[in-house]
């Protein structure tokens, strides 16, 4: 009797072709691996150095013994606190809205945004160097979507003009874009989205806690606040806990509690956390000094490394972009800094565009100038020993 080969496994198939799949990652450069801080921080966006500050970890500690570990559920069922609440009017009183609604993530709270409001016949504007969250949302919309340059103002204008007679059109931008480290012309989306009804959503997730009088982010130091129709405003970055905060007025927040699915259908956040976040805006608001610190150590590091010959993007902000272009040259650099005690990491495609990698210095308060010294001589060293540049190789 003749032995029929047996078929082939469904996951013997799968695993061949994820397999293929992360040879092809590994061949271009693009595998990732997990690795723990260590040495430096140059890396994180713990911008104002809070999520290891004493007064905001010794309120969590107390929130946790008092409210316990987890939420037990979704903010419609059994996981709502009061403390949420509160928190959520400390932070719209913080950015000058009616209302704002906190999410377990800015993933969530991009989604969230992007999923609810835009609607089958309304056309999204998307800055082409907008965060994965934002196109995810963007994506999983059912509005079109109409992707413009990076901050090309022409294109916006052709846009708008373009589907006028759309239902409801939306201006989507970060305020600070996180690989690039340079600002969004907000002045001139209001002004644009003023003349042409169009409504501007701004993800402040990089600017909150560092820019505008009390540090609530760039809309505020635009002047351009009453233009925006909702800001996304993270909390894991400068504030230094987790989550997001959505910030608008109070019919859009009342909408997003009853259609929002990343909301209804999440658990909510540990209560612990308002706690946290309830001490981190103490100290935004008590030490301004924290966001002005940040920004002079990001010029003086820029100084330096113009001084030293390596190219950089035009930018002010505490995130600092070096741009290598090939993968592994910027594997090579990073692997050198670490070596000598920065944690500095190698941003690769997808977080940027093919040719586009980088290292990406992230600026925190807990630096000095002796340190920034330290690293562009390390810096310069590593750049030079892969041949990773075209810079001039100047003494530092």
């Amino acid at each position: 009797m003749a032995v029929v080969a047996a078929e082939p496994r469904v996951t013997d198939t799968l695993c061949s072709r994820i397999r293929t799949r992360m040879r092809a990652l590994d061949d271009d450069g693009l595998l990732r691996t997990l690795r723990a801080p260590s040495g430096i921080d140059l890396s994180s966006n713990d911008y104002l150095g809070l999520a290891n500050h004493p007064h905001v970890k010794e309120r969590m500690i107390e929130a946790v013994a008092r409210d316990g570990a987890g939420s037990t559920g979704s903010r419609l069922l059994r996981g709502n606190r009061d403390s949420f609440a509160a928190i959520e009017r400390r932070f719209a009183g913080f950015k000058g809205t009616e209302r704002s609604l906190y999410f377990s993530s800015g993933y969530l709270a991009n989604l969230a945004v992007l999923t609810t409001f835009p609607e089958a016949g309304d056309v999204i504007l998307s800055d082409e160097h907008n965060h994965a969250s934002l196109i995810d949302g963007i994506r999983l919309s059912s509005a079109r979507r109409k992707i413009f340059p990076h901050n090309d103002m022409a294109s916006v204008r052709r846009a708008l003009d373009a589907t006028s007679r759309a239902r409801q059109r939306f201006v989507v931008v970060e305020s600070l874009f996180s690989m690039d480290g340079d600002e969004a012309p907000l002045e001139q989306y209001a002004e644009l989205c003023r003349a042409s009804g169009a409504y501007l959503i701004v993800d402040e997730a990089h600017a909150v806690g560092v820019y505008g009088a009390t540090g609530s982010g760039l809309a505020e130091a635009r002047g351009i606040e009453e233009d925006v129709f909702l800001s996304v405003n993270t909390a894991g970055k400068a504030l230094g806990v987790s989550g997001a905060f959505v910030a608008g007025p109070a019919w859009a927040i009342d909408y997003l509690i009853q259609r929002a699915r990343p909301f209804i259908f999440s658990t909510a956040p540990p209560p612990s956390i308002v706690a946290a976040l309830d001490a981190s805006l103490d100290i935004v608001e008590r030490e301004p000094q924290r966001r002005v610190a940040v920004l002079e150590l990001a010029r003086a590091l820029r100084v330096r490394l113009h001084t030293a010959g390596v190219p950089l993007p035009d930018g002010t902000s505490q995130i600092v972009p070096v741009l290598l272009g090939d993968n592994d040259r910027a594997m090579a650099v990073a692997g050198a800094l670490q070596a000598d005690g920065f944690d500095v990491r190698a941003i690769r495609p997808p977080t940027v565009p093919p040719g586009t990698a980088r290292l990406r210095i992230s600026v925190n308060v807990s630096l000095t100038g002796e340190l920034i010294d330290r690293f562009v001589t390390a810096l310069v060293a590593a750049l030079v020993s892969t041949g990773a540049a075209t810079m001039a190789t100047k003494t530092v």
